[in-house]
């Protein structure tokens, strides 16, 4: 039983880590699933507390990973309008609607776009609107950035726990 444990944790570990990039996997909650299966065999155990701090960081961070584009939109000087064509891009790529680009591209490209037609709808230039929708790649890239280093964090934890 203890074999099958540590490969789901294994595989939980890695599926963790492949949904930090792949949308519509939620990396840093299945990577934390990992140490709760580790934490029921007999050969390692997490502790209760690592288990409890690592379920808030990942709970936080997949929070953060829908909050940080429109927040980078809006420190790229985004406005109100272009923070919310963020949102609406975000929520395209989520529910992947049958049109344009979807998965990982979509992620990618539907909160630049919400963000630059957000702007340009409230009539920004489009130099200005491009800025923007750069802080919403931008953060994007940050948001993922994190889910990588928690699940990397996470499969850290499970071999130095395990061996």
């Amino acid at each position: 039983m203890n074999v099958f444990l540590i490969t789901l944790a294994i595989l939980l570990a890695i599926i963790g880590i492949v949904g930090s990039v792949v949308p519509g996997l939620p990396g840093p909650p299945i990577s934390w699933a990992a140490l709760l299966v580790l934490h029921f065999t007999a050969l390692a155990e997490p502790s209760v507390q690592v288990l409890v701090v690592t379920a808030v960081v990942a709970a936080i961070i997949t929070v953060l990973d829908y909050v940080i584009p429109s927040l980078s939109t809006k420190k790229f000087g985004g406005s109100k309008a272009g923070v919310w064509g963020c949102n609406v891009g975000l929520i395209i790529s989520i529910i992947g609607l049958p049109f344009g680009p979807q998965g990982l591209l979509g992620v990618i490209v539907w909160p630049f776009v919400g963000a630059f037609v957000g702007e340009t709808l409230n009539h920004k230039p489009t130099k200005e609107a491009l800025r923007a929708a750069w802080g919403a790649f931008v953060g994007f890239l940050c948001g993922t950035g994190i889910k990588l280093a928690y699940g990397i964090f996470v499969v850290i934890v499970l071999f130095k726990t395990w061996l």
